[in-house]
C-alpha cells in the first residue's frame, strides 16, 4: 500500500507540472501558426494511458517486482558508499545506464516492442506525447530489469524507484519541437529535444537511434549516436503496425496482443526475439 500511494504522490506532483507545460507549449505553438501540433483527442489519449500505465506500474511494484528486487538485493553485493550524495550520483548512475539498455532492447526485439510500440504509435510529437505509455512495461519484466543492477549492488528498492521515478520524470521534457538546440555542452552529455526527436522518427536514419535516458553519452559509446542534422527530414509514428484507435485502454495492450496473434497465426515463435519488423519483412505486410 505504501508503494501503492507513493506512485499516487508521484502522480499528485508531477501531474501540474505536466499539464502546466503542455499548455506552455500549447499557447507557444498557437502563436506561432502550429496549432495543428496538438490534438485534443490524442492529447487526452495519452493523458489517458499515462494514468493507467502509472496506477498499474504501482501494483506491478507491490506485487512483482518488490520480491524479484528483494530476492536480488538478497545475494548482491550489499554496498554502499559512506557519502548520501555518491549513493545518489551512483544510483542514478547505474539506472540510466541500465535504460539504455532496456530501452535498447525494447526497440530492437519484438516482446520488448510490445511494451514500448504505443509510446512511439502518435505522428505528433509534443510534451503529451511524453505521457503515452503502457503498464505492459511493467508486467513483462522490462522496466524491472532496468532495476536490478541497482539490487545487486545494494542499493535499496526505495531508491531504486525514486531513481527511475526521477529518470522518467527528466524524460517527459525531452518531448517537444519548441526547444531546438541546447547549449553545445549540454548536447554532447545530456539526452536533449533534439537527441530525442530523432529517436521518434520512423524514416531509416532515424529507426534505432538515440535511447539515452538522461546521458545521451551511452548512444555516443555505444554507436547508437544520431545528430539532428545527420537524420535527415523527420517523420513521427511507426513504419509497421500504426495505431487504429484512440481509446486509452486499446492503445496500452494493442502491440501485446497484436504480438500474439502473429506467434499464433504463423506458428513461429522466433517472433518474440526478432526485430518489430521481422515478422513484416517475412511474412508480408498483411496477415493472410
Amino acid at each position: 500500500m505504501e508503494d501503492f500511494l507513493h506512485a499516487l504522490l508521484f502522480i499528485v506532483l508531477a501531474g501540474p507540472v505536466f499539464f502546466a507545460v503542455m499548455f506552455a507549449e500549447r499557447a507557444w505553438l498557437i502563436r506561432h501558426g502550429r496549432a495543428d501540433a496538438y490534438d485534443l483527442k490524442e492529447s487526452l489519449a495519452n493523458i489517458g494511458t499515462g494514468l493507467i500505465y502509472k496506477v498499474l506500474d504501482a501494483l506491478s511494484v507491490i506485487f512483482i517486482a518488490s520480491t524479484v528486487y528483494l530476492a536480488v538485493h538478497a545475494i548482491g553485493l550489499q554496498w554502499q558508499s559512506p557519502s548520501p550524495w555518491l549513493n545518489f550520483l551512483l544510483l542514478m548512475l547505474l539506472i540510466d545506464f541500465s535504460f539504455y539498455w532496456v530501452h535498447r532492447f525494447m526497440h530492437t526485439v519484438r516482446y520488448g516492442w510490445a511494451g514500448h510500440w504505443v509510446h512511439h504509435s502518435s505522428e505528433r510529437f509534443n510534451f503529451s506525447t511524453a505521457l503515452r505509455q503502457t503498464p505492459v512495461v511493467s508486467f513483462n519484466g522490462i522496466m524491472l530489469v532496468a532495476m536490478l543492477p541497482a539490487a545487486l549492488v545494494g542499493f535499496s528498492l526505495q531508491h531504486a524507484v525514486i531513481a527511475l521515478e526521477l529518470n522518467l520524470f527528466f524524460q517527459f521534457f525531452v518531448h517537444t519541437e519548441v526547444v531546438r538546440k541546447l547549449p553545445r555542452w549540454s548536447e554532447w552529455v545530456f539526452n536533449t529535444p533534439s537527441h530525442h526527436r530523432v529517436h521518434h522518427g520512423s524514416n531509416p536514419k532515424q529507426i534505432d537511434t538515440n535511447f539515452a535516458g538522461m546521458l545521451i553519452i551511452w548512444d555516443r559509446l555505444f554507436g547508437t549516436f544520431v545528430d539532428e542534422k545527420d537524420a535527415g527530414e523527420i517523420r513521427y509514428g511507426v513504419n509497421f503496425r500504426p495505431a487504429t484507435t484512440l481509446n486509452p485502454l486499446r492503445l496500452v495492450i494493442a502491440e501485446f496482443v497484436s504480438m500474439w496473434r502473429d506467434v499464433v497465426h504463423y506458428r513461429d515463435i522466433r517472433i518474440l526475439w526478432k526485430h518489430p519488423s521481422w515478422v513484416e519483412e517475412v511474412y508480408g505486410r498483411n496477415r493472410s
